[in-house]
């Protein structure tokens, strides 16, 4: 066999843990049949089958199994190469990848940019929105906005405050519905929430509110869609009280619901800390996110 290409095993890692072509045509940015060749390609020169082919998708054989763990080292250690190598780049120009939830991405990262790029005009910026944790040591982004406590002993982190969350509803939904006076009253209206995840049911439950899926008249998994379903007035939800205070329309209610405070952590590898341009932005986004969340609230 030759020397190994790296992009083969990469899509086979991919596959792998995705289950389908698809999935790790997404993961990795390439199109599904470039994953389909590369499957094809590796397992040619291999002279093995590493996939099932099956109706719901690619079951790894049990070779693919144990070629997985030696090969996922291999890529945690070129990615600790690459983080080495990242970190004693002296210039502040190049490429930072920042990752944060789809809702700080779309609604709260513009506005603390504008400065940011101002101040660092050759840094380009790339935005991973997701609600998934990107992972830092394999280079999925340089920098990450969590709203958890990180705790690989690998990352440097920061702790930046806490964004307090609200119930709310635009004025024109509270206008045609009436105004809710008291957690049992939400009952009688139309609750924006979460389709197959149980987030808002368990953190109700903890507050000594029942919900059900059922209470939800209009679902979705997708966060900023159901903010602006929200600001649509189509109904309540809960929301950064942040994002409620500087939307024109939007109204805070029921303030003795007392809900739990999201933790916002900035986040990077601790190899990639010692490159100017990671640590410019790295400092720069905190500071700007520690304003907004410090932001007199009420």
């Amino acid at each position: 066999m030759n020397d190994p290409d790296w992009s083969l095993w990469r899509s086979f890692a991919a596959v792998v843990e995705t289950g389908s072509l698809s999935a790790a045509a997404r993961e990795l940015g390439l199109s599904q049949p470039t994953l389909g060749r590369h499957v094809e390609a590796l397992e040619q020169s291999l002279g093995v089958v590493l996939f099932e082919r099956t109706l719901t998708g690619f079951k790894p054989t049990e070779t693919a199994l144990r070629l997985y763990e030696p090969v996922r080292g291999a890529q945690r250690a070129l990615a600790e190469a690459a983080l080495m190598a990242e970190g004693a780049q002296p210039g502040l120009n190049g490429t930072v990848r920042i990752t944060a939830s789809e809702v700080v991405s779309h609604f709260v990262l513009p506005q603390l940019l504008v400065p940011i790029r101002a101040q660092f005009p050759d840094i380009a910026i790339e935005i991973v929105p997701t609600d998934s944790a990107e992972n830092l040591l394999l280079r999925e982004a340089d920098i990450a906005i969590r709203m958890f406590r990180p705790t690989q002993l690998e990352l440097v982190t920061r702790k930046l405050g806490e964004l307090p969350i609200v119930c709310c509803a635009h004025e024109s939904y509270l206008a045609r519905r009436g105004t809710p006076q008291t957690t049992e009253e939400l009952y009688g209206h139309d609750l924006i929430g979460l389709d197959r995840s149980d987030l808002l049911i368990r953190a109700a439950s903890g507050m000594g509110f029942a919900l059900t899926r059922d209470d939800f008249r209009l679902r979705t998994d997708d966060q900023p869609l159901a903010w602006q379903l929200t600001r649509a007035g189509l109904g309540i939800a809960f929301a950064q009280q942040g994002l409620v205070e500087t939307t024109p329309g939007m109204r805070a209610l029921l303030p003795q619901l007392q809900i739990p405070a999201l933790e916002v952590w900035l986040t990077t590898h601790r190899e990639l800390f010692t490159s100017r341009r990671i640590r410019a932005i790295y400092d720069a986004l905190g500071a700007a996110l520690s304003a907004y969340v410090a932001k007199p609230k009420g």
